[in-house]
């Protein structure tokens, strides 16, 4: 008899994570490593959430809670919603799980059936159609190229759409690219979205605070009112609090599918870690006087390594709306050789000849389902990333 199930081998490991474990066993061994793959801020979690964990720690509050989240926390996320997004929900529609990433695969189990369907926009974060597969349904891909600004069109959705459609995940600003979808380019998705009434809406508004050059953040049920009862609007405390160790992520969305995923979250992991909440509720209902000054060093982060990307024959590096990443096209070096004798094939050739030659660990293109091209986190120093983008070049004049 198999060891193992027939679904997990429907599934890959995470290649960021990949990535990065790669990039820390070069480092280990004495390698000279910048690693450009982890999508965390390196900031500190800021003073007065770490108080609170502290606090809460003296004061006992290490006992199990209940399932999906504590009260105080699930007000905080009303709280949160009113104010940054003009929607209102009530504590039984919240549900609090460790990280985001739990929120998302939690919903998937609670209500894909076989042959269902899920529309994934590409590039897309590594780990939907993955959790797809895991909770039984079939991903969709919708290719949204460079010329597109990596964004999927109305007219794209509309075709992707079938009976068997269950849900669209959508992210805005985008991992691994930094697009953001504007009012207007939303708008133009949810219209289609009211014209298919069996399709239910899962957004990923991770980085929702990290918007730049005046981009509004906006999300489906707040453009379009009448998709409410259908959204579930997920999101979280690691990016804009730089708390991604802290793994509290949390959704809104109808009380019957909130149930499911209290229900899925029961019989797994229970609750999210006691202390963790507490200091989210500090992060959510406490100063917010740091993110504006943290966008500001991001953007300047950004402005570096687009410029210096830009700036290399053969590559095309856009400018990001949001979020800490680039997903530069390699397409015009495709087909070269790299001076230590790497074939050039495709962006995973280059990913490891980059960092086999240089150093430099990125993720490649395939991994977020569009190529060529690659992913840099700049949620990493100045230095760091000046040296990162003059190995880059260095190893791109070099190709044959």
């Amino acid at each position: 008899m198999e060891l193992l199930s027939k679904t997990l081998a429907r599934v890959k490991p995470s290649p960021t994570i990949a990535v990065t474990t790669k990039a820390q066993e070069l480092k280990a061994a004495g390698r000279d490593v910048i690693g450009l793959g982890a999508g965390e801020p390196d900031f500190d979690t800021p003073q007065n959430i770490k108080d609170a964990a502290v606090a809460a720690i003296a004061a006992g509050k290490t006992k199990y809670t209940a399932v999906d989240g504590i009260a105080e926390l699930k007000q905080a996320i009303c709280a949160k919603f009113k104010r940054d997004n003009d929607l209102d929900y009530k504590p039984s529609q919240i549900s609090v799980s460790s990280g985001g990433k739990q929120v998302l695969y939690n919903a998937l189990m609670a209500t894909m059936n076989p042959g269902e369907e899920v529309i994934i926009p590409a590039p897309y974060w590594v780990s939907y159609p993955d959790m797809v597969l895991l909770a039984g349904g079939t991903p969709v891909v919708v290719e949204a190229p460079l010329e597109q600004n990596f964004k999927m069109s109305a007219e794209q959705l509309e075709a992707a759409i079938t009976p068997n459609t269950k849900w669209l995940i959508f992210n805005s600003p985008s991992n691994p690219t930094g697009a953001g979808y504007a009012r207007d380019e939303l708008k133009a998705l949810t219209d289609v979205l009211l014209r298919h009434p069996h399709v239910w809406i899962m957004t990923d508004d991770m980085y929702e605070h990290l918007a730049y050059d005046g981009f509004q953040f906006c999300t489906p049920a707040q453009v379009e009112p009448q998709l409410y009862n259908r959204t579930l609007t997920v999101n979280g405390v690691s990016k804009a609090y730089a708390m991604t160790g802290w793994r509290i992520g949390y959704a809104a969305g109808p009380e019957k599918l909130i149930g499911a995923m209290r229900k899925v979250q029961s019989q797994s992991t229970s609750n999210p870690c006691t202390i963790s909440q507490w200091a989210a509720v500090e992060a959510l209902n406490g100063t917010q006087d740091y993110i504006a000054p943290n966008n500001e060093t991001f953007v300047r982060r950004r402005n570096l390594v687009v410029k210096a990307l830009g700036a290399i024959e053969g590559v095309t590096c856009p400018v990001p709306e949001g979020a800490f990443y680039v997903y530069p096209s390699i397409a015009g070096l495709i087909g070269k050789t790299s001076q230590g004798g790497a074939a050039i094939t495709d962006d995973e050739a280059f990913a490891t000849a980059l960092l086999e030659e240089t150093g430099v660990a990125v993720v490649f293109g395939a991994a977020f389902g569009l190529s060529p091209n690659f992913r840099i986190s700049y949620a990493t120093s100045d230095e760091n990333l000046t040296e990162a983008c003059k190995r880059i070049a260095d190893f791109c004049a070099g190709l044959t």
